[in-house]
């Protein structure tokens, strides 16, 4: 089967990290792929789009994305028809070109190609479909979606939800501060505010504790702090590089900030099978983790529980090790193996369907 699947692709953020994951799986598995992706004037307006590779042959670019300033985009609707595929999977999220989606989904399903939807979008508002309803099944990653995103957008029996999948784990050889040292780690490039709560723990871990180290990487300009026990890098960084971070540090503290929207954090999909212990704040980017006693993460709510909860795992092996394990076993419930399974077998019912 020829698969199309319209979407970001080889960039930072979780619609490109989702096709990716998805796509490459379908491939290895001896389908087709064609991904039409946004131009790279356009893509590249966003501060949080940074190209991380080159291109593969398969890689079709061919629509603008709405501009930051509310421009709309457009789509190369031939560029698309030129291609032969089987179905459609479209990536959606809020900077489409959603009338020319709608256009090319409308056109295909009169040619018998079917079309799905992958919703990223976090709001009710953002969804500026006409008629969800063109597309055969509309795919969301869990029930606040459903709840709060689509609402009455779509008819029930075409919703079906299929969780963010992860990567496979691929632990380290690293000791826990094996040299001695507890090393800190952060990526990404997510506003600067957003590292504040870990600076200040820190700073004031420092007082009690002080052979730690914390290495920063960003994809845009360093932070603006000045400490002996901090080191930055500007560097956007692929999988491989990701994994090789993580494998020489032992703890990874995740920034991310507070929102009313519906968002999961598609970095902890790609990173938690490591099994680097990770930290993160307990907000909507990750309220569908365990929380408790199988937490795959360490939760903390504000500065003071982040410190004593720093505290405890770096004193505690047990705790280290029922972290580990508990991420262990969400990355495999939610591998991209079984993930893309799920994605195969909704494909299968939808053309079978279409045959019938």
């Amino acid at each position: 089967m020829v698969i199309g699947i319209l979407s970001r692709w080889n960039a930072t953020c979780g619609v490109s990290l989702h096709g990716e994951m998805i796509g490459r799986e379908l491939l290895r598995r001896g389908h087709k792929i064609k991904v039409f992706a946004p131009y790279l004037e356009s893509a590249n307006r966003w501060w949080h789009h940074k190209l991380i590779r080159p291109d593969e042959e398969y890689v079709i670019r061919c629509y603008e994305e709405t501009s930051p300033d509310g421009k709309e985009g457009r789509l190369d609707i031939e560029k698309v028809l030129n291609e032969d595929i089987d179905f459609l999977i479209v990536e959606s999220y809020e900077k489409l070109p959603y009338r020319d989606v709608e256009r090319l989904v409308r056109i295909l399903r009169d040619r018998g190609i079917p079309s799905i939807a992958v919703i990223h979008e976090a709001t009710y508002e953002d969804l500026k479909y006409g008629d969800m309803n063109l597309f055969e099944k509309v795919v969301v990653f869990d029930e606040r979606y459903v709840k709060e995103v689509l609402k009455d957008r779509v008819k029930e029996d075409k919703v079906e939800i299929i969780p963010y999948p992860c990567y496979p784990v691929r632990e380290g050889k690293r000791r826990f501060a094996e040299d001695g040292v507890v090393r800190f780690f952060s990526f990404g490039r997510q506003p600067k505010e957003e590292y504040c709560p870990y600076i200040e723990t820190l700073k004031v871990l420092r007082k009690r504790f002080d052979n730690f180290t914390y290495r920063v990487v960003r994809a845009i300009e360093p932070l603006r702090v000045q400490e002996d026990w901090i080191t930055q890098e500007e560097r956007v960084l692929d999988y491989e590089d990701i994994v090789k971070e993580l494998h020489s540090s032992d703890i990874h503290l995740l920034p991310k900030g507070n929102t009313k929207k519906v968002v999961v954090s598609s970095t902890i999909y790609q990173v938690l099978g490591t099994l680097t212990l990770t930290v993160v704040p307990d907000n909507r980017f990750f309220e569908t983790l365990p929380h408790g006693e199988d937490a795959p993460v360490i939760f903390y709510r504000d500065v003071e529980d982040l410190n004593a909860k720093l505290l405890e795992v770096i004193k505690k092996e047990e705790l280290r090790e029922r972290i580990r394990e508990n991420a262990r076993k969400f990355v495999e419930e939610n591998s991209v193996e079984k993930i893309t399974d799920k994605y195969e077998e909704l494909i299968n019912s939808v053309v079978l369907k279409d045959i019938h």
